[in-house]
């Protein structure tokens, strides 16, 4: 299911310039990527890559974070578990940004059922963004780090 982000193509040349702006990532940013498939956005990632400098870390690396980028579809496991789980690898005050295909689109999660899940995971929702064409953005923080 996963695959480096070293062996990624991009089927487009130009990137549009605001993508992966929206998710607030910085040079030097350590993100970490869950839930690789071949439906993944590979203009975001590339966008991603580009922002902060350096390669998305695969899922199976063990290390700690400042961002988890979460792709997440409605047949994979439970999401609670899942960002449960992202936060293993998170830093104090990082952030997880639960990619889900947009309404319409196979594997959409409902934002309610994001909503719901957020809190028994031990998180809040804090933004919603279009991240790509095809796939919405949640901007997740734990608890205590609400901002």
């Amino acid at each position: 299911m996963s695959n480096s982000s070293s062996e990624r193509t991009s089927s487009t040349s130009t990137l549009p310039s605001e993508l992966g702006q929206n998710l607030g990532l910085a040079a030097g940013d350590y993100v970490q990527e869950v839930g690789y498939d071949d439906d993944v956005d590979l203009d975001l990632c590339q966008a991603i890559e580009n922002i902060i400098g350096e390669d998305i870390a695969d899922g199976d690396v063990d290390d700690v974070f400042d961002v988890i980028l979460m792709w997440w579809r409605s047949d994979d496991d439970d999401l609670i578990d899942g960002l449960v789980d992202a936060q293993v690898t998170l830093k104090d005050g990082g952030v997880v940004w639960l990619l889900s295909p947009k309404a319409s689109r196979p594997g959409h999660i409902s934002p309610a059922e994001i909503s719901e899940a957020a809190p028994t995971a031990g998180m809040h929702v804090t933004s919603t963004v279009s991240a790509a064409d095809d796939w919405a953005g949640f901007r997740l923080v734990g608890k205590k780090n609400y901002s």
